[in-house]
């Protein structure tokens, strides 16, 4: 249980720099990622075994969200999007772990996630569109709406960071309250809750990137529009 979202205290300094227990969280969360990673794609097979298939329909699933919400090829954008939504999810979960605080209960780690997204969607605009073309959305409709187009950018950003940071933070905080007061039985029902929580936080923060990030790309190129069927991930 986590005892100020806002104030950590450091485990060990490297050098200047003070390492929290929600950083070396982060460290596990990103090794276990890249482990498994490695380890899911080392012998994969023309005939595909359980795992494969399993695997196989999890990328599938992040094809066909990418395809429907940003209506473009998934190719480009698996890479990012399956890793926030994998990263958020284990974060999430992570809470259920005793003596483990999720990364995503700390307000700094969710910053840097949307901080991230905020990224990742100029330099998709810009890639997509070019410089000028992607600063010229800024002056759509009319160039009176500048001000309020940069300002959205930002908000949008400040909102994918307060969304996921109160969520998570409520749940754990929810079952840690009940845990200290009912024991250890009466919170199961409660943590089954925050997992489902958890899950759902990780899907609604990815699709809104994917929005934002589709936003970005919209009006581009006829050559980056999709060419695959609708739902099946396949050429």
């Amino acid at each position: 249980m986590i005892h100020s979202p806002l104030l950590t205290t450091p485990l060990f300094h490297a050098g200047p720099i003070p390492v929290t227990a929600p950083v070396v969280t982060t460290w596990a969360i990103m090794a276990i990622l890249v482990i498994g990673a490695a380890l899911a794609t080392r012998r994969l097979s023309l005939t595909p075994s359980k795992f494969q298939t399993v695997l196989e329909l999890l990328v599938t699933t992040i094809d066909a969200q990418i395809l429907d919400t940003m209506q473009t090829e998934p190719q480009k954008y698996r890479s990012l999007i399956g890793t926030l939504f994998l990263f958020i999810l284990i974060s999430n979960c992570s809470s259920l772990i005793p003596n483990v605080e999720p990364p995503t209960a700390h307000l700094e780690t969710d910053a840097a996630l949307a901080l991230v997204v905020f990224c990742a969607t100029i330099f998709y605009g810009i890639r997509t569109r070019g410089v000028l073309r992607y600063l010229a959305t800024f002056a759509e409709p009319t160039w009176i709406m500048i001000p309020l187009n940069v300002v959205e950018q930002i908000t949008r950003t400040f909102s994918l960071t307060v969304r996921l940071f109160g969520n998570v933070m409520s749940g754990v905080f929810v079952v840690g309250i009940v845990l200290s007061l009912a024991g250890l039985l009466v919170p199961i029902p409660l943590m089954a809750l925050d997992l489902l929580t958890g899950a759902v936080q990780a899907y609604i923060f990815t699709v809104l990137a994917m929005v934002f990030i589709g936003a970005a790309l919209a009006d581009s190129s006829s050559s980056d529009k999709p060419t695959i069927q609708q739902g099946t991930g396949t050429p």
